[in-house]
């Protein structure tokens, strides 16, 4: 979020709890990407905040509902308020629970491939419109075709990670797997290690796809743990993945801490990745 930004969006944070009768005298940053996290006290509610254009908070809201009554691995809404979005001042406002992190924090592989496998058996019994996966690679391709949005990329870095793309999109296309409801971005930093088990945050990217796209965002060891999934797909996945991610690093407003650097590590992945192909 735009530093700018910040004061009215905690502010507008604080005032839809308020609204709700929870106290807010303080907010904490937890995270801060697209989404603002914040942490409510003394309410002790997690409050995610976003732009009024950049968001589809209601969708979130329902899929994090309907997953819960499933025993799916995420995390709760907050219990002491009915569960909505709220609007101020140009933002939305969604309220949750917090949870006290595990100790240690990480998820060991197989936990982390045990939640996403249950994540997806209760996703498969969900029957609610998502965008397809590629509509996310079409927005990376637009991304590359726009110098103004991407000044600092030369011009072989954007014809590898267009090309990238392109290929690995026709090939899982081509593929006949099948496909379900996903999260969309289950990565480490949206899965959360809890004193109740890990649990999976942030459903605004859920798509559909094959769960092989799913896993190509967790660490390589977690597919270690994963039975009946297709390998060659996996890797052309985690490939695409890797060319969307960095492609994001370009784009001139993005602030991931030291983005450029690992755009430049991730580049010469995909040069060697190329290479093999030819």
């Amino acid at each position: 979020m735009q530093v700018s930004e910040l004061p009215r969006a905690v502010a507008a944070a604080r005032a839809a709890a308020a609204s709700l009768g929870l106290a807010a005298d303080e907010a904490v940053v937890l995270h801060d990407s697209n989404k603002l996290t914040l942490r409510l006290l003394p309410c002790d509610v997690v409050a995610r905040v976003a732009p009024v254009a950049d968001q589809v908070a209601r969708l979130e809201v329902e899929l994090a509902q309907r997953l819960t009554e499933m025993g799916s691995p995420v995390a709760a809404l907050a219990p002491r308020v009915t569960p909505d979005v709220h609007e101020r001042d140009g933002f939305v406002v969604t309220l949750w629970t917090f949870y006290e992190p595990a100790v240690p924090p990480e998820v060991p592989p197989a936990a982390y491939a045990d939640a996403l496998a249950r994540l997806h058996a209760g996703m498969r019994q969900l029957d609610v419109p998502a965008p397809h996966f590629t509509v996310r690679v079409d927005q990376a391709q637009r991304l590359l075709a726009d110098r103004d949005r991407t000044p600092a990329l030369a011009e072989a870095d954007r014809r590898l990670l267009d090309g990238t793309l392109g290929r690995l999109r026709r090939a899982i296309g081509e593929r006949d797997t099948a496909e379900q409801l996903l999260h969309g971005e289950p990565h480490p930093g949206n899965l959360l290690a809890t004193e109740s088990g890990p649990l999976f945050v942030d459903l605004e990217t859920c798509c559909r796809g094959p769960v092989e796209f799913d896993l190509a965002h967790a660490p390589d060891d977690v597919a270690e743990h994963c039975a009946d999934i297709d390998r060659d797909l996996l890797h052309d996945c985690r490939l695409l993945v890797l060319a969307m991610i960095t492609t994001w690093r370009w784009g001139r407003h993005d602030r991931l801490p030291n983005g450029r650097r690992l755009a430049g590590e991730w580049l010469g992945r995909l040069r060697e990745a190329s290479a093999e192909v030819r």
